[in-house]
């Protein structure tokens, strides 16, 4: 039976959103000296529109938030597999606001940017590996 053509365009626009922001990231490691402040916040909303979608694809309602931690328990309840990559990805939580606004205490480091991004990665493709083909981004 078909996929839902809503629900598959609904889905992959969340995910072709995350995969922006991954590119993102990607893209201001570059730099030199890497914008790390701003690679941490694009794997934060990475990881975050992942869940979005995830909990889309499964008609899940999810409240509008940065908490990975909530996304992340509403996804285990579909699919308790996804432990280990929510684990890893809920304490990109604080990259939604830490060292986004003047005041706040130094810049994270290159390692650190790094470490976020992958994870944001790990994450990004242990939920479209579970996606059917139609609702991936191309």
């Amino acid at each position: 039976m078909p996929h839902d053509p809503e629900l598959i365009a609904e889905t992959k626009t969340w995910l072709i959103k995350a995969k922006r922001d991954l590119e993102a990231a990607a893209f201001e490691l570059t730099a030199k000296p890497a914008f790390t402040s701003d690679i941490v916040f694009h794997a934060q909303q990475a990881a975050e529109k992942t869940l979005k979608a995830f909990l889309t694809w499964h008609s899940t309602v999810f409240r509008r938030t940065h908490l990975l931690e909530e996304l992340g328990a509403q996804c285990l309840l579909l699919d308790p597999t996804l432990r280990p990559m929510v684990g890893e990805a809920v304490p990109l939580t604080q990259y939604a606001w830490k060292f986004r606004y003047p005041g706040e205490p130094g810049e994270p480091s290159p390692e650190e940017a790094e470490s976020a991004l992958a994870t944001a990665r790990a994450l990004y493709e242990a939920v479209v590996v579970r996606l059917p083909e139609e609702a991936r981004p191309g």
